[in-house]
């Protein structure tokens, strides 16, 4: 507002009224641009919450685990297999020594009877409020972990449910990543089936060749798109998804470092079923 009224002030001042439009429009272009590194840094509440960069990526880390924990603990107790998940994803991302510690710690205090999820979502939201791509992110790591023994119990639907209605996403869209992920672990196990299969091949010098890593369907489910996308439509999702997804960016928002693999094996996967489309058409 001030830019607009300061440079329709000054725009008189030197050019009467047809400066006043000039110096109206210079000033909304300067409220934008404002407005939009005020919100990066995430209104009033970056000025006074003491909310750095640090701060950000620690309670996204304790976060992260602690919610792990819930989930794993939905069915009332811990399985050896999310148990064994929660280690493969601490070693996915090269956590050692103390920080290993910190995120068993916080995967313990989630499996507590007395952690309180919804308060704990509530002060997460509070940092990341302006940050949704990282929400996401956050939401997709839960399901992960309930995904981890290659189905989706009840009980843990209903909590992701409730993960995801904490954090502000909608029942929507929701459904759209929790089918979205559904497809990405197809993928991904259908890529590893295939590599398998490929590295069989040539130790046995067989003559038929192994099945391709995936269909078109997957590839379209993997973007979170149908059957009848056209080229724009899946041009389109897949640099939204990128966007998404982008490790530089979300580290630069809070997302904690040794968290880098878990977006870009994401990225990778959007980026191959991208890929696979582009020769199929």
């Amino acid at each position: 507002m001030w830019g607009k009224l300061l440079g329709t002030c000054f725009g008189f001042m030197f050019g009467r009224w047809i400066g006043a439009i000039l110096g109206f429009w210079l000033g909304h272009m300067f409220d934008k641009s404002l407005k939009q590194n005020f919100d990066k840094v995430g209104g009033f509440q970056g000025f006074f919450s003491g909310d750095d960069l640090h701060q950000r990526q620690a309670l996204f880390f304790s976060s992260c685990f602690a919610v792990m924990g819930h989930i794993a603990k939905s069915n009332g107790r811990v399985s050896e297999i999310h148990i064994q998940a929660a280690t493969a994803f601490m070693d996915e991302m090269g956590l050692h020594g103390e920080n290993r510690q910190e995120a068993q710690n916080a995967f313990r205090a989630g499996k507590d009877p007395e952690f309180q999820l919804k308060e704990a979502i509530a002060d997460f939201k509070e940092v990341f409020a302006r940050r949704y791509d990282l929400l996401q992110l956050f939401l997709e790591i839960q399901i992960q972990m309930a995904f981890s023994d290659g189905h989706l119990a009840a009980q843990e639907k209903q909590l992701l449910q409730k993960v995801s209605q904490y954090l502000g996403i909608s029942a929507t869209h929701f459904r759209f990543i929790l089918k979205r992920y559904q497809a990405e672990f197809n993928f991904r196990q259908q890529q590893q089936r295939f590599q398998q299969s490929q590295q069989n091949h040539y130790q046995r010098k067989e003559q038929t060749q192994p099945e391709p890593a995936f269909s078109k369907t997957q590839a379209l489910a993997v973007l979170g798109l149908q059957s009848d996308a056209s080229d724009k439509d899946i041009k389109r999702a897949y640099r939204k998804l990128m966007a998404q997804h982008h490790p530089d960016k979300l580290v630069s928002q809070g997302l904690p470092e040794h968290m880098m693999e878990v977006a870009k094996r994401k990225s990778q996967d959007i980026q191959s079923a991208y890929e696979f489309l582009k020769k199929a058409s």
